[in-house]
């Protein structure tokens, strides 16, 4: 896959036949009508619509039927996130690193450049790096890359199969109630809820499951660990949430606040950790327990 100069992939779009279009710029606003028109304009200006073969293209330029092009995004504007990610384990397969918080995984609304993939990336030298899975942008921890395209969906399997142990550290309210019941196996059906950001609680056959300890208490917090036995977005954060505990600077559950766009406040990072991942690899057949380095603070 092509890069550009910061080491980001390009996207690959397909110009079938059938279509009638006047230019290169015709098929792409016909096609991509939340771009604005100016935005096209200037990524074919700055050369990053290109073939295949990695040659700029001009916007004027007829449109070939039964060809691909490259693509790049462009962002006027990314919010910089000033921590560090740290890479665990490498080897000929797979990449474990360790995210901080606030650092996306994968490019997406605002971050570009800004983003763990990326970075990864150009601190390797590796293109092909692709993640296995993910965490959500607020949550600190582990994350593991696949090196070999063709290995990828191995990797992706253990956790369909949930052959991969998940440890997780979260500070939130001390609660006697709660702790009185630990340690516990929570399970409800979590689902998409109208608001596109939050998952909630619905009556029906459970989906999710969460082992629930606790590690240590400093009244008013405490700090719990959740081993998910389940894979479902927000999981971790909706039953916390659910059991009157919700994470120590959560700012989806219970209240959804919005996200500052710019200027971030980096003093109350979500208090939610991936500390620990263990698997039997598909490849090498070697049993793999990997540790953040980091931790949580009451």
């Amino acid at each position: 896959m092509k890069v550009n100069s910061d080491g980001v992939s390009a996207s690959r779009v397909y110009l079938p036949s059938g279509q009638s279009h006047t230019s290169l710029l015709d098929f792409f606003l016909s096609n991509f009508p939340h771009i604005e028109p100016s935005e096209w304009t200037a990524r074919f200006s700055e050369g990053l619509v290109m073939t295949a073969d990695g040659a700029p293209v001009a916007a004027n330029n007829v449109y070939l039927p039964n060809t691909h092009l490259l693509y790049f995004r462009r962002l006027a504007r990314e919010p910089e996130i000033p921590f560090d990610e740290r890479i665990v384990f490498q080897d000929e397969h797979i990449l474990v690193a360790d995210k901080p918080h606030f650092l996306p995984v994968t490019p997406s609304g605002l971050y570009l450049h800004q983003t763990l993939l990326n970075r990864l990336k150009k601190k390797t030298g590796i293109q092909s790096l692709s993640p296995i899975h993910r965490i959500d942008r607020d949550t600190a921890g582990l994350v593991i890359f696949s090196v070999n395209p063709e290995e990828r969906a191995q990797y992706q399997n253990l956790f369909r199969d949930r052959a991969v142990t998940k440890v997780y550290e979260a500070i939130a309210p001390y609660s006697e109630d709660l702790i009185g019941r630990l340690p516990m196996t929570y399970q409800s059906r979590l689902e998409e809820s109208e608001h596109f950001l939050q998952m909630q609680e619905v009556e029906g056959e459970t989906n999710t499951d969460t082992r629930i300890e606790l590690i240590e208490a400093t009244k008013p917090w405490a700090k719990y660990r959740l081993t998910p036995g389940s894979g479902k977005k927000h999981q971790l954060r909706c039953h916390l949430n659910s059991l009157g505990a919700p994470i120590k600077h959560d700012q989806i559950y219970p209240i959804l606040t919005p996200y500052q766009e710019y200027d971030l406040d980096f003093s109350k990072p979500l208090q939610l950790l991936a500390k620990e991942l263990a698997f039997l690899d598909p490849i090498t057949g070697k049993a793999h327990h990997f540790f953040s380095t980091q931790s949580l603070d009451f």
